[in-house]
């Protein structure tokens, strides 16, 4: 008996994903600002909290800043909420 040979399909070719625009939220197109008073003090937090405590430049007890509205701003504020209380601005 003869065997006959099937035709292995190969598969299609992987298309590449559309590049993404830079991530520019409307908020940081728009000027939005945030102002951020430290409520909370860092005695007895992780390191990583310091940091960002001094990343935001709330560097004393009660202190407030205004910051841009960015998503790493926004990202900075999640990791200290409990630290931080955010105001009107």
């Amino acid at each position: 008996m003869a065997e006959q040979k099937t035709a292995a399909k190969k598969p299609a070719p992987k298309k590449a994903a559309p590049k993404k625009a830079a991530a520019k939220t409307s908020a940081a197109k728009s000027g939005a600002r945030v102002k951020i008073k430290r409520t909370g003090s860092p005695i007895r937090r992780d390191n990583s909290q310091r940091a960002t405590l001094i990343g935001l430049g709330l560097t004393r007890a009660n202190k407030v800043v205004d910051l841009e509205d960015t998503p790493s701003v926004r990202g900075m504020m999640r990791k200290v909420g409990h630290l931080i209380e955010v105001m009107e601005s």
